[in-house]
């Protein structure tokens, strides 16, 4: 490993992101494990003059989009339910203005203050998943919101995306902790993540909560594996819930088909017979994205008007304000699926370059977690960048049928005042992370373009 060192200050290398100088001596390395959440993890060396700009530009610029957006496909919803077509656009201007204003606070906090803090988060958001479950607005026949002045208020929020911030910074937390080499372990590096893993699940599954049941463990698996859980453990889940689901599949359909029609058609025999609707409104989801055809009225009607925009939009897309879905014909256009209106509206090239400024932001997230000053600054970058991966993923993919219909907001788009906050607060954790990453690290990056 190279020192660089200039007017007797450490500058850190940004090819070394194990062992990085700490205080004032050159030539001292602690190991990330080491460091842990000591004070020398913040304030060292000479820090970044500001936030990351790129981050910024490209959030912004798909916040801008996802408001216009949410004016075209709510529009008419408005018109028709509330005898007021911007009255859904002017609540999310509101939360997308206040939502910029707590970013750039968020962006001021150092990341020491945000460590110690995570736990506590952590706490709450349990709290509040238990507390949703008493008073919590029923909607759909599910208990999911709070609302603030009781059932009547018109402002709600949803405890479960606190809860997601507070996978990821407590988990950092406790990987940072636990060190390298416990967390190889299967006392230390299962079982406390499992634990917290599982009390969220439980409190998730009672509302009930589907996707955010799938994106909290998906965040867990992600945490885990990149703070150092042995890969075994890993392939040992994936083989248990295979032999489950293969169990369960097969249980299903055993009487009911025969082996000729398997082995001639498996897929397409699985598709017309697999009817899970005895497991409650999951089961009925997962047999309506098999054959949506089969209940096209009910269960299948959302999934054949989401297909119905995509197809319709085309190369070019209709133009913006020209879908007929959302008169009504698609249900939760200005939420869920408004990427569905995004396809109408925009075309298969409009949809492709949203989702191209998507992978500019996660693919920025993830190069600041490499860059990170500190282990723990890194974590949180590869998760709220992560679970907004997720997230983009899961939502076109449920738009698309790709997966069952699983109630995932696409972010910066959908409406919603909770997700959107929370979602511009994640940005501005990574921003604060950025303010403390080395000059030249962020040298090193701009050099390279030039060359």
């Amino acid at each position: 490993m190279k020192n660089m060192s200039k007017d007797n200050n450490n500058i850190y290398n940004i090819n070394d992101y194990e062992r990085q100088p700490v205080g004032e001596d050159i030539g001292i390395y602690l190991d990330w494990d080491e460091r842990e959440l000591s004070d020398e993890l913040v304030d060292v060396g000479k820090k970044s003059p500001g936030i990351d700009k790129p981050l910024l530009v490209i959030t912004l610029v798909i916040l801008l989009i996802g408001i216009i957006m949410v004016l075209s496909a709510s529009f008419t919803r408005g018109f028709y339910t509330q005898s007021d077509p911007l009255r859904l656009f002017t609540r999310q201007l509101v939360f997308a203005i206040s939502g910029v204003a707590l970013m750039f606070i968020t962006s001021r906090l150092s990341v020491r203050t945000i460590s110690r803090w995570s736990m506590h988060l952590l706490l709450v958001s349990i709290g509040l998943l238990v507390l949703v479950l008493i008073i919590g607005i029923r909607v759909n026949g599910a208990r999911r919101w709070i609302g603030i002045g009781g059932e009547s208020s018109s402002l709600t929020f949803q405890p479960s995306e606190i809860a997601k911030l507070a996978l990821i910074l407590s988990f950092a937390q406790m990987i940072c902790k636990l060190g390298r080499e416990r967390m190889k372990t299967f006392k230390f590096g299962v079982i406390p993540f499992a634990a917290v893993t599982m009390i969220l699940i439980v409190l998730l599954r009672m509302e009930p909560h589907l996707s955010a049941i799938i994106i909290i463990t998906v965040l867990a698996v992600i945490m885990m594996f990149a703070g150092g859980t042995s890969l075994r453990w890993f392939f040992l889940a994936v083989f248990i819930l295979a032999v489950l689901l293969g169990g369960f599949i097969f249980l299903q359909l055993r009487g009911t088909v025969s082996e000729a029609e398997m082995r001639e058609a498996p897929v397409e025999t699985i598709r017309n017979n697999l009817d899970l609707s005895a497991l409650g409104y999951e089961g009925r989801r997962i047999t309506a994205w098999l054959n949506p055809d089969a209940d096209p009225l009910k269960d299948g009607f959302q999934i054949r008007q989401s297909l119905n925009a995509v197809g319709s939009g085309g190369l070019l897309g209709l133009g913006l304000g020209q879908s007929r879905q959302k008169h009504l014909y698609l249900p939760e256009e200005h939420n869920d699926y408004i990427f569905a209106i995004v396809c109408e509206e925009l075309g298969f090239i409009g949809a492709m370059l949203i989702l191209m400024l998507f992978v500019l932001l996660i693919i920025r997230g993830y190069w600041l977690a490499i860059h990170a000053n500190d282990k723990f600054s890194s974590l949180i970058t590869i998760g709220i960048t992560s679970l907004l991966a997720i997230q983009v993923f899961l939502n076109v993919a449920v738009v698309t049928n790709l997966i069952p219909a699983t109630g995932i907001s696409l972010p910066f788009f959908s409406y919603g005042g909770t997700a959107l906050w929370i979602q511009l607060i994640q940005i501005g954790i990574i921003l604060a992370v950025s303010r403390e990453i080395p000059v030249s690290a962020k040298e090193s990056n701009e050099a390279g373009k030039k060359a």
